[in-house]
């Protein structure tokens, strides 16, 4: 399995999931087309899959200038069947993904949209914008009971599992992190290497889901100085998992 990240727009990244013993390969989250198509003549691949997380245009806005050029199955969350373009194949939790001899499996993760999936393949997370490094996605249509849950799925998934999220944010979302969590050494360690990175051009995804459960602020409802930060912010707040969260992605909202 090889996996190449394909920066699009602006801040966006898409991904593209080859089979090495098949050579075919299944785009992720395809904001526009011809960056993606430059990457598949360049690699020479066999494109044979869309996988959308959700169906905002900037991860769907390639859809239809990729199908113009090849035939491809197009998945994405079943809820989502008018909102995406060109979609054949509607998925759910615990549904499977053949790409090649690569197989996938599907999380249902609403929060940020309600229709919001994630792919698993192997130990190799793509998220789009439920869970990002160091951060979590706006709840557009979703509530903050859903979200937190999605997250906390995600959380159960090993130590080791890479986070590829859809954008560029990791840098603004420590620089948040660090306002209600700012004692934690990891997050402070892990603030000034992304910085280093960011100053030289450099892609700060993937993460692992270990780094992101020590110095993600929205995965850290159990942590006693944010849950000080959110106090000081909403007095009378509970410290419930969910109340916490929602906190946090409130206080993130006006930062």
């Amino acid at each position: 399995m090889k996996i190449h990240q394909i920066p699009l727009l602006r801040d966006n990244y898409g991904y593209l999931i080859v089979c090495q013993k098949t050579n075919q390969a299944a785009i992720v989250d395809p904001s526009e087309a011809d960056p993606v198509l430059r990457y598949i003549e360049q690699e020479k691949v066999e494109p044979v899959a869309i996988l959308n997380t959700h169906h905002h245009r900037d991860h769907t806005g390639g859809n239809e200038g990729l199908l113009a050029k090849h035939r491809l199955r197009v998945y994405a969350h079943k809820s989502d069947q008018p909102r995406v373009f060109g979609l054949t194949d509607g998925v759910d939790e615990g549904d499977t993904i053949q790409i090649g001899e690569l197989s996938g499996k599907v999380f249902f993760i609403p929060g940020h949209t309600t229709g919001h999936v994630a792919y698993l393949f192997d130990n190799n997370l793509f998220c789009g914008d439920t869970l990002f490094t160091a951060g979590c996605g706006r709840l557009f249509e979703g509530t903050p009971e859903q979200m937190q849950g999605s997250l906390k799925k995600l959380m159960a998934l090993p130590d080791n599992t890479k986070v590829y999220c859809g954008h560029e944010y990791t840098e603004s979302n420590l620089r948040f992190a660090m306002t209600v969590e700012g004692k934690n050494p990891k997050l402070a360690a892990r603030f000034e290497r992304v910085q280093g990175l960011r100053a030289r051009g450099a892609s700060t995804v993937p993460s692992t889901m270990e780094e992101e459960k020590q110095t993600n602020p929205f995965l850290r409802w159990d942590s006693k100085e944010i849950q000080t930060s959110v106090k000081a912010s909403s007095p009378g707040n509970r410290h419930d998992p969910v109340s916490v969260f929602a906190a946090v992605r409130k206080m993130k909202d006006a930062f």
